[in-house]
């Protein structure tokens, strides 16, 4: 009976695997490519479930979503200094060039075809710029860095976004940028001195201009009326007599006589 529980479980085992190896299942995001005895099928296949030759032909899945690598960018600015860039490259496979990209990249497009691609296009753009320029314009590079990046690859894959997470230079050229910073930021601040010593001046000088005319208009104005100066006392008298008076006060304040007191 031993022979027959052998061949029966070895039949049950090759029904099992034929079973299994019969069909494939394709996830969402993702896209098939069959291989067929060597030979790769034009159509790629969409996500779902489906049947295939049993050990024969083989199904690639190929990841269509978008996808984050990271790169490093070593590049020469336009004063000849070197600086480093950390890249983020954000790209995706389209369902078009699946059938391609394993054929030609073994399902990995992105070491052969990206990465020297972006590489070249970061180092064209920061060629054209200093390294004090590279680290305050990152925005600008990476804009410009990403069209370039795009035309060189093409429609084959997607580059959806670049982004530069950070600039690295030689601790002597941080020194001399930091430097340099410095010293604009101690120029700005002299000439904002400078600007507001001007103003104060010319404020001071519009208010000695508007005290002058105003001194000016009182004495014309007491030429033509002495009793000006007894209007002005009366105005800013508060109607208390003073505790001690001198000289004739009859100039100083007109007043007019005591009533007299009168009893019972």
């Amino acid at each position: 009976m031993i022979p027959y529980v052998l061949v029966a479980i070895a039949a049950v085992t090759c029904f099992e695997m034929l079973r299994f190896s019969g069909f494939y299942i394709i996830q969402p995001g993702e896209c098939g490519v069959q291989i067929t005895l060597g030979k790769i099928y034009d159509k790629p296949l969409n996500p779902g479930f489906g049947f295939k030759l049993p050990f024969l032909t083989e199904i690639r899945r190929v990841n269509v979503r978008q996808n984050t690598s990271e790169i490093m960018a070593s590049c020469f600015s336009s004063d000849l200094q070197q600086v480093s860039l950390k890249l983020k490259v954000l790209y995706r496979i389209p369902e078009a060039s699946a059938i391609s990209v394993v054929k030609d990249y073994s399902g990995d497009p992105f070491e052969q075809l990206i990465v020297p691609r972006v590489q070249e296009a970061i180092k064209e753009v920061t060629a054209q710029k200093t390294a004090a320029e590279i680290v305050k314009t990152r925005e600008s590079i990476k804009v410009a860095g990403l069209a370039s990046s795009r035309e060189k690859i093409g429609t084959f894959l997607v580059v959806n976004d670049l982004v530069i997470e950070d600039v690295a230079l030689s601790k002597e050229l941080e020194a001399a940028i930091e430097a340099k910073m410095v010293q604009q930021q101690e120029t700005e601040k002299a000439f904002f001195k400078q600007q507001q010593a001007e103003t104060d001046a010319k404020t001071s000088i519009i208010k000695a201009r508007a005290d002058a005319e105003s001194i000016r208009i009182q004495g014309d104005a007491l030429q033509k009326n002495p009793r000006l100066v007894d209007l002005k006392l009366v105005e800013k008298w508060d109607g208390h007599a003073p505790q001690v008076l001198g000289g004739n006060i009859s100039n100083l304040l007109p007043m007019n006589p005591l009533p007299a007191a009168t009893g019972k």
